[in-house]
């Protein structure tokens, strides 16, 4: 064979195999870049529509909650006073009383709970000489609130579920507040029973006619606060009541109708429960003493006054499946909802 027919035999197989291989470029480079490109856009497009859609579902729940005044909340630690919406002032109060893994219905009613007692406060101008024109303070003083700095940084990244669980329960009440007469009630609540509420003259001195005394049998079942128990020398109790024990001391306690001690007689001294409570900064003042060698024992049942609603009761209600307006006439007997227009219309002119 002459050497032009193996040279052209040569570049007639080259030509098919360079075909080939620029066919093979195309596939791998330039389709898929073509097929790439739309899907960028949607991506693009999509991810400004869920951007638009969260903004503006961000800025229904803002709007959602109608407030009718502000209310002004000393900051104990800054010493500086901010003026927040009543409903958020509700949101940002129950987000710092209850935990936010409560049912929901029992959210709701720490919502009524904590608005009627703001909204009683102001009615009843105590003229407390707080600084700044401050309403109330942010402490046990009147009623915890948290700003949403605060709450971020003690939830975390469980901030915005929380929130909007909260707020949904606050959105769902607003404006309502829980009346006796017509009138704001003083809506009393504590963390946990000993399975009985107590009479409001049986830890205080006023005797309501709504917080009476009525069963609590969720408590010792969902609380991890139903019992405890403290020990304290001869000498802590000495120091801490101010009385002298002898070897042969016994106690003698009587108690009230919530099985809550009324009276301890302790040595030669006699106290009530509340006092016992308070002195030895027991959980609550339903509470049992035994004598083990040198050392006294106070085994306590419940977390709290136990005078109103208790937060774990309720939330045992509510995964009973009760509404939150149930748990609210089971706990405030004799109670009503209603709403701030039809309870408190003086208020509304004032503020």
């Amino acid at each position: 064979m002459s050497k032009w027919k193996q040279n052209q035999s040569q570049t007639n197989w080259k030509i098919p195999l360079m075909i080939g291989i620029t066919f093979l470029l195309v596939l791998m480079f330039v389709i898929p870049t073509i097929i790439v490109i739309p899907f960028k856009g949607s991506e693009s497009t999509q991810a400004s529509i869920e951007t638009e859609n969260t903004t503006a579902s961000s800025q229904e729940e803002t709007t959602a909650l109608q407030s009718p005044f502000d209310v002004h909340v000393l900051r104990t630690a800054e010493n500086t006073v901010e003026d927040i919406p009543l409903e958020d002032y509700v949101v940002h109060v129950v987000a710092s009383e209850m935990p936010a893994d409560f049912e929901l219905e029992a959210l709701k009613a720490q919502a009524l709970a904590a608005r009627t007692y703001i909204v009683r406060f102001l009615l009843h101008d105590t003229n407390e000489d707080l600084p700044g024109g401050a309403d109330v303070t942010d402490t046990i003083q009147h009623q915890v609130f948290k700003n949403t700095e605060e709450l971020r940084q003690v939830w975390g990244s469980d901030y915005h579920w929380k929130i909007e669980k909260i707020t949904e329960a606050v959105k769902v009440t607003q404006g309502e507040i829980i009346t006796h007469g017509n009138q704001p009630i003083t809506p009393a609540f504590f963390s946990t029973s000993n399975g009985y509420t107590e009479n409001s003259e049986d830890y205080w001195e006023s005797e309501l006619p709504y917080l009476r005394t009525v069963e609590s049998p969720w408590d010792e079942e969902i609380s991890p606060k139903f019992l405890d128990q403290k020990v304290f020398t001869k000498a802590d109790l000495e120091n801490k009541l101010d009385i002298s024990l002898n070897q042969i001391s016994e106690f003698q306690l009587t108690r009230t109708e919530s099985e809550r001690v009324a009276s301890a007689t302790i040595g030669d001294a006699t106290f009530t429960g509340r006092e016992i409570r308070e002195k030895l900064n027991l959980p609550s003042n339903d509470f049992t003493i035994t004598k083990k060698n040198d050392h006294y024992v106070f085994t306590t049942k419940g977390y709290g006054h136990g005078v109103g609603m208790s937060q774990y009761g309720a939330n045992g209600m509510a995964k009973e499946g009760n509404s939150y307006k149930e748990i609210v006439e089971h706990y405030y007997q004799g109670t009503q909802i209603n709403t701030l227009e039809q309870a408190t219309p003086t208020l509304l002119v004032k503020k």
